[in-house]
């Protein structure tokens, strides 16, 4: 089990959740305009692709490994058309590459058995496809333009609790505590902005509330 963060949410007279949400969705914009998704693609299957890679390791070794997969497997024939091993070593470096590349192989026959090649945009279609979880279905969803949910990831999980957004451990069950507060047009661009944010400011291990743009707005700073 991670960490839980729930506790650090202790100071009070900071406002009840509904009523700060605006605000920290506000600010956090102007925190970072910058903040989107830092994998690199150009097409919707090198995103799926990408996220599918991007499990247990950072964007920054998915981008690299993939500058030169995409130039290799271009549609997902080019996938299935190698032996399995040639496409383990091709996606080695971004690890669990054996699991990854039986994942991505079928992943690409059910595109083409089932949906023409396309990359499904319904969060229902998404999560069928092999090795897509929720999360990674959420990401794709949202963006293609479509979110259908709130994706959750460690930084995503820590700042919710922190900013007592939520009192939940399950990234399930966290998901169903934004999704109800967050306003649906924000469901795409709040994971970003937490998860930028989570990045240079809200440190897991030390975060710095002295430069923090929504310290009046979080019960647990320590300003």
């Amino acid at each position: 089990m991670p960490r839980s963060y729930v506790k650090e949410a202790r100071r009070r007279g900071v406002g009840s959740k509904r009523e700060r949400i605006g605000p920290i969705v506000a600010r956090l914009k102007r925190a970072h305009p910058d903040a989107t998704i830092a994998l690199r693609s150009r097409s919707e299957l090198e995103l799926l692709v990408a996220v599918m890679l991007s499990a247990q390791t950072t964007d920054v070794n998915v981008n690299r490994v993939t500058e030169r997969l995409f130039v290799k497997y271009r549609r997902p024939e080019d996938y299935l058309a190698v032996p399995v091993e040639e496409l383990e070593r091709d996606i080695y470096q971004t690890g669990f590459f054996r699991q990854k590349a039986k994942s991505i192989r079928g992943t690409m026959r059910m595109l083409i058995e089932e949906f023409d090649g396309q990359v499904p945009r319904r969060l229902e279609e998404l999560v069928r496809l092999p090795g897509v979880a929720r999360k990674t279905a959420n990401v794709v969803a949202a963006e293609l333009g479509d979110p259908q949910g709130v994706v959750v990831d460690t930084h995503v999980r820590r700042l919710s609790q922190r900013l007592a957004l939520t009192r939940q451990e399950d990234p399930v069950k966290i998901e169903r505590d934004l999704a109800r507060l967050v306003p649906r047009a924000e469901w795409g661009v709040f994971p970003h902005l937490l998860i930028w944010h989570g990045r240079r400011v809200c440190i897991a291990r030390a975060p710095r509330c002295e430069d923090c743009v929504l310290s009046d707005l979080c019960p647990s700073s320590r300003v």
